[in-house]
């Protein structure tokens, strides 16, 4: 197979540097076929773009650089399929088996990409088969690292090439139905939309010179009524905070119970070293008893403690994406001492994996991240009749490119015979919001999920994120983000709830 990509020759970008496509694990031929300019782009664009490399990329080229491109290099053999990312009208010529078009909130070409980023809100990416109109496959990005203009077209195109890859597998695609975002139509142009980007990265560098960004914290309650997963919402008894020594964040809770005692695990960074350990602290009928204690330590950051029980053994599936597998530890001394037991996952970037059973298979689901793209848009879900594996990829991977619905935020809840997951919503950034999803459809090779409920901060746990929600008996347990000062002083001005123990999505903010 022999793909090619159509491209303007005039705003060629790094992006489509490329000889190949890795579709899975194969690298593909990828010809270029450099065409005339449709439409042409904001004037100085590119020297916005170069501005935003200096201050917010730190010089760092990105996928939404200028490429020159010497004409005589262009190919001109017979394709398989077309990928056109212009806004010129299909090639009538075209001998191609499959002819696909990307669009951007329904329109096509670059220009298209860039007003929906300049509206304020990345687009919905379709795919569209020209040959008889259907759209096979939809998705929308995510934008946490997407900083300015250039990286919002960056994170767009990176997403958009995982979703042809996904098509041109020959793997059957399921195409959510996703709303396009509302936009005003009278955004900001590009230069005014860069000079605020730089001004709010100025912002934030200050705002990190004076606090810890982000700082989590996990709230605590114990319930002995309808909990989050019955009521949809935040009600019932107050949220309690887990106290932390203010240079730590506490993260990502998990509770169980094990052999008599009650432990809430999470990740515990430190601000000043920058990377994450799993520790715990025990639960009384009162709450937290003692101290934290830190029972989980690599060279990598680990964070997201998912905890499960089989064959009478004890099991933690910390996040590892940052060392690409997704490993197994063994609990050989609770709480406080764990072994690596096996790899069941390698050479991929898979946050937050949660495992649930359904139906007598084990089932695996993380937010896959490929290339350059965010890290909470994509689902990816693997299957297996044991813990140990072998665990095989769903037929449909990447299942979802959402950011609303995708990533995991806990452990899935059956209920009434009905399979539950709580998800990130990231519609507002990482982190910002949690989503109760219903799990409608579930095999090996099929999947549908419905969000029923939609869980924000606000009066019933103040701040400004949530991002995990747990139970285990009475003991309820969530996370969001609060400022803290770096400094004692300025600390005593923002006072917290604090549990009556001493104490000691995430690193993303």
């Amino acid at each position: 197979m022999i793909i090619e990509f159509r491209c303007e020759i005039d705003y060629a970008r790094r992006w489509m540097h490329r000889e190949t496509l890795s579709i899975d694990g194969l690298n593909v031929p990828v010809q270029i076929a450099w065409t005339a300019t449709a439409e042409p782009r904001p004037a100085g664009l590119d020297a916005l773009f170069s501005l935003e490399r200096l201050v917010l990329h730190k010089g760092k080229p990105g996928g939404a650089d200028r490429l020159k491109v010497i004409p005589e290099q262009a190919h001109t053999g017979t394709a398989d399929v077309i990928v056109d990312f212009t806004s010129a009208p299909r090639d009538p010529n075209s001998s191609a088996q499959l002819y696909l078009r990307p669009l951007f909130n329904g329109a096509a070409g670059e220009n298209a990409a860039l007003a929906a980023i300049l509206g304020g809100d990345l687009p919905v990416i379709e795919i569209v088969n020209e040959v008889d109109g259907a759209v096979v496959d939809r998705g929308h990005p995510s934008s946490e690292i997407a900083a300015g203009l250039s990286g919002g077209l960056e994170t767009v195109m990176a997403r958009t090439l995982t979703m042809l890859a996904a098509i041109l597998s020959g793997r059957p695609r399921i195409v959510p139905q996703l709303a396009r975002p509302m936009q005003s139509g009278n955004g900001p142009g590009p230069a005014a939309y860069v000079v605020r980007g730089l001004a709010v990265s100025i912002a934030k560098e200050i705002y990190r010179l004076c606090c810890y960004a982000p700082h989590w914290h996990v709230g605590w309650r114990f319930n002995d009524g309808a909990g989050v997963w019955q009521t949809g919402d935040l009600s019932g008894p107050g949220w309690n905070i887990l106290g932390d020594p203010g240079s730590h964040f506490y993260a990502d809770p998990f509770p169980i119970t094990w052999q008599g005692r009650t432990f809430v695990f999470f990740e515990d960074l430190d601000h000043r070293v920058g990377k994450g350990i799993i520790s715990a602290i025990e639960f009384g009928e009162a709450g937290p008893v003692g101290d934290v204690v830190p029972v989980l330590e690599e060279p990598w950051h680990l964070s997201y403690p998912f905890l499960i029980e089989d064959k009478g053994e004890l099991w933690m599936i910390p996040e590892s994406s940052l060392n690409g597998d997704v490993a197994l530890y063994k609990c050989v001394r609770f709480p406080d001492k764990w072994e690596r037991h096996a790899t069941l996952l390698s050479g991929l970037e898979l946050a937050d994996a949660t495992i649930t059973q359904h139906n007598g298979l084990n089932y695996l689901f993380g937010a896959w991240r490929d290339g350059t793209g965010g890290y909470s848009d994509s689902l990816a879900i693997y299957h297996a009749e044991h813990l140990l594996g072998p665990w095989l990829p769903h037929a449909s991977n990447p299942l979802l490119i959402d950011r609303a619905s995708t990533r995991p935020a806990g452990n899935c809840v059956t209920m009434n015979g009905k399979l539950w997951r709580p998800v990130q919503n990231c519609t507002g950034g990482y982190g910002a919001a949690l989503a109760l999803a219903e799990v409608v459809e579930l095999s090996p090779t099929t999947f549908k999920q419905v969000v029923r409920h939609s869980l924000k901060p606000g009066p019933l746990w103040p701040g400004r994120k949530l991002h995990t929600l747990n139970r285990c008996g009475r003991l309820e347990v969530i996370d969001g983000s609060r400022v803290q000062p770096k400094t004692r002083a300025f600390a005593s001005k923002f006072p917290s709830t604090v549990s009556p123990a001493r104490t000691s999505p995430s690193t993303a903010s």
